[in-house]
């Protein structure tokens, strides 16, 4: 069974930092493209970072740029979020979505693309 896990929100003073972690069971996470997405209260889903299979393409949304950095640690089967410098509007509940197709990390990053599977969500809070 594929699965995915998220962990390491939490509830984070502005300017703050959190690493979110996206562990892979059931399938090798090398293989597969991932995306970090987050919705908050009443907003829409939104793409924060994507990155493809082969790791050579990279997406930031507009407003997490300079500010978040997306990798993987293929020895964990792993895939993290780093993020810093927290922002009050970056609180949401993040998601990571893994999948085995060929494209730009900005396709995958794109509002309608299907995902193989889904994580359950990590909950941020940046609040004083």
């Amino acid at each position: 069974q594929l699965q995915l896990v998220e962990s390491g929100g939490g509830l984070v003073q502005p300017g703050g930092s959190l690493r979110l972690s996206c562990a892979a069971s059931g399938f090798t996470l090398e293989y597969y493209g991932i995306g970090w997405f987050r919705q908050a209260p009443g907003k829409e889903r939104e793409g924060v970072s994507c990155i493809n299979r082969r790791g050579g393409s990279t997406m930031y949304a507009d407003s997490v740029k300079g500010r978040f950095t997306i990798s993987r640690d293929n020895a964990k089967n792993t895939v993290y979020l780093q993020m810093t410098s927290l922002k009050p509007e970056d609180t949401a509940v993040y998601y990571c979505a893994a999948d085995w197709r060929i494209t730009t990390a900005q396709t995958m990053c794109s509002t309608g693309y299907e995902y193989t599977v889904w994580g359950q969500g990590t909950q941020v809070t940046v609040s004083s």
